[in-house]
């Protein structure tokens, strides 16, 4: 909400207080959380337990901030929680702090999101990863950001069916981090996938219940590795990362996710991004321009550029590139449907 001229001299003492406190994110410049810039819109993150160094999906929707904070001239400001009990005194206290949108990351999120929701009905808020009309009060204040991970779990799955096919191999695998929708999502999409691409292969998958702990994730790729995958997929956040490492010490293909992560060296065939960045940019743009519509969802998919493959290993043949891209075009046009659940 916008605020009215009798409270704007308020709202600049609160942000002279919030600036003498610094900032509560990692790495975010001290004093963000308090000067408006062009306009006087105030947006706050709060993040998953993941933390903003997971080098994916919190990281994603902290670079939509810093970008609509950059390119909008708005203030901003982030809130870490370091566990589930924070989630609604972090919701609370940004809307005490009269921030216009404040954005939830992540689907453990959506019970403490709809009780902020319905307690502070004037307040904008988003939630990546929720679904909006499943919400117990469906709250009218309230925009999930929904993504469609299955397809570009079947694009990774398809190139990691053709890679085994091509080097031989028969079995691939998956590290998820909590079972939940958009985890599994990604997953269905990428055996379908893989099975597309070569019938009869096997595909293995495990929860690791953890999106921090790299010595879990690394742990379960290494046992999968034992029972033959070539290739494993992790989807389980800064845990997953741990996955990554487990294919590289053994010489096997990683595939990363939300972010690209071919960074982290040769061994990754590429990644299933989902643009969380995009996302939470576009939501806070919709408050600046006045064009913000709540009580609904937003779905981004392959048509809407909301999600895609990284990075692809320079090892991948022309023709499976060529193949990867037939599929994709299938999936957009509809004719592939391609499955959301396990």
């Amino acid at each position: 909400m916008r605020l009215p001229s009798k409270n704007l001299l308020a709202l600049a003492l609160i942000a002279l207080t919030l600036a003498g406190c610094g900032s509560d994110d990692n790495g975010a410049e001290p004093g963000t959380t308090a000067t408006t810039k062009q306009n006087d819109i105030r947006a706050a993150l709060v993040t998953d337990v993941g933390q903003l160094n997971d080098r994916g999906f919190n990281q994603l929707a902290y670079q939509g901030l810093k970008r609509a904070e950059k390119q909008l001239g708005i203030a901003v400001r982030v809130v870490e929680s370091a566990s589930a009990a924070d989630y609604v005194p972090n919701y609370a206290a940004l809307v005490r702090q009269r921030y216009d949108l404040i954005i939830g990351v992540g689907f453990a999120q959506g019970d403490a999101i709809d009780t902020a929701a319905t307690q502070y009905p004037n307040t904008k808020f988003a939630i990546v990863d929720v679904d909006q009309t499943g919400l117990k009060h469906k709250p009218k204040n309230v925009v999930g950001l929904l993504f469609k991970e299955q397809e570009v779990g079947y694009l990774a799955g398809y190139l990691a069916g053709l890679t085994e096919k091509r080097e031989g191999g028969n079995t691939i695998s998956s590290v998820g981090g909590y079972k939940e929708p958009p985890v599994d999502r990604f997953i269905a999409g990428y055996q379908a996938g893989a099975k597309e691409a070569m019938p009869g292969i096997e595909t293995l998958n495990a929860y690791s219940s953890d999106w921090d702990d790299q010595a879990k994730c690394k742990e379960i790729a290494l046992s999968q590795i034992a029972r033959g995958s070539q290739i494993v997929f992790q989807v389980a956040g800064g845990c997953g990362l741990g996955a990554l490492t487990a294919v590289k010490q053994k010489g096997r293909w990683g595939i990363g996710v939300d972010a690209d992560q071919a960074f982290l060296g040769p061994h990754v065939l590429t990644s299933a991004l989902k643009r969380v960045d995009e996302a939470v940019f576009e939501t806070i743009e919709s408050v600046v321009d006045d064009s913000w519509q709540g009580g609904r969802n937003l779905t981004f998919g392959l048509s809407q550029d909301g999600v895609g493959l990284g990075k692809i290993s320079e090892k991948v043949p022309k023709e499976d590139l060529d193949a990867l891209e037939r599929i994709r075009e299938k999936i957009r046009s509809g004719e592939i449907t391609v499955p959301t659940s396990l």
